[in-house]
């Protein structure tokens, strides 16, 4: 009877061992391009520090066109990089989205506006037109805005918002007094557009109170469930953690490694470089486990929509620290 009971067990290890094995491989969804906003993925998968924890990841560029939440609820992806805006009004909808680590600590989110229009302070965007991103980003703004008490709809007493593609050409041809801007990215296009910053007058989401959290990463619930999958996600953060610390120490190499995986050419070698060290700025200075603060903060903020709030009752389930409960 003990020789059967050895060998049932060696079975069950041996299924065990090959389940692990095929969750070794890991597909992560980008939110946008290949850039240095994303650089610690590309990092750890460039040196090592992914295979050697025995995980062969693939990268997934985004774009305009891809929205995280639908990649992975249709099963392109096994995390995704995302906004806790867009996943948590995601998960609301449906797609239930938990985030397993944080890897941004700050909000890069600013709106950027032209100070010849006379802006000087929040409220007097009243009346004015100003360039908003869609397709999930466009909530801390819709926020901001019920604080502000200013409707979105072109209103005498609101703001009229206009669909801003991912440039600053609205800003920049004058066809809108503000548009949304990033730190690392999108508000030096406005000074290589010929703008001096003393021309700019800029409003930082965690500044006016409405930050929320950015870059997160998430999972679908269901797959938390295996074992399997928690382990071999805490595999995940902890290399791609460290290829973030990697990048931070090392920025110049972190570029270049980007640059060789950026097949669109969009951004130069100075554009990294400068992104690189705004990001640097972004990231949690710990090791990317999500402050319940922080979270509670950004629910309370998507919840102050008025009569169109982003999502409209508390998550539950929404994050979980599993992966770091069972990291070594």
């Amino acid at each position: 009877m003990r020789k059967i009971v050895i060998v049932a067990a060696g079975l069950a290890f041996g299924l065990s061992l090959a389940r692990a094995s095929a969750a070794d491989k890991v597909t992560i969804q980008l939110k946008w391009v290949a850039q240095a906003q994303f650089a610690g993925y590309f990092v750890a998968k460039e040196k090592g520090f992914y295979k050697d924890a025995g995980l062969e990841v693939t990268i997934n560029p985004g774009g305009p066109d891809v929205a995280p939440p639908q990649v992975i609820a249709g099963g392109g992806a096994d995390v995704v990089v995302d906004w806790m805006p867009s996943a948590l009004a995601s998960r609301e909808k449906g797609v239930p989205l938990v985030n397993i680590s944080q890897t941004f600590k700050h909000s890069g989110l600013e709106l950027t506006c032209r100070a010849e229009t006379g802006i000087k302070k929040p409220t007097d965007l009243k009346g004015k037109t100003i360039g908003v991103w869609f397709s999930g980003n466009e909530y801390p703004f819709l926020s901001w805005m019920s604080k502000l008490g200013f409707k979105t709809d072109g209103s005498p007493n609101g703001v009229k918002v206009i669909k801003q593609g991912f440039n600053v050409d609205p800003l920049l041809q004058k066809q809108a007094d503000c548009v949304s801007t990033m730190t690392y990215n999108e508000y030096w296009q406005v000074v290589d557009g010929g703008y001096r910053p003393n021309q700019l007058v800029v409003f930082k989401y965690e500044d006016e109170g409405v930050a929320t959290l950015e870059d997160g990463l998430w999972v679908m619930e269901p797959k938390l469930k295996d074992q399997a999958f928690v382990a071999t996600m805490a595999n995940f953060v902890k290399a791609s953690m460290k290829g973030w610390d990697y990048a931070k120490k090392n920025p110049d190499e972190a570029v270049k490694i980007i640059l060789a995986t950026d097949t669109t050419g969009a951004k130069t070698e100075k554009d990294q470089k400068r992104m690189m060290g705004e990001i640097a700025k972004l990231l949690d200075p710990g090791n990317g486990k999500l402050d319940p603060k922080d979270y509670e903060r950004t629910v309370a903020t998507l919840m102050t929509g008025g009569s169109d709030p982003v999502i409209t009752k508390k998550p539950t389930g929404a994050w979980t620290h599993a992966v770091y409960d069972v990291m070594k």
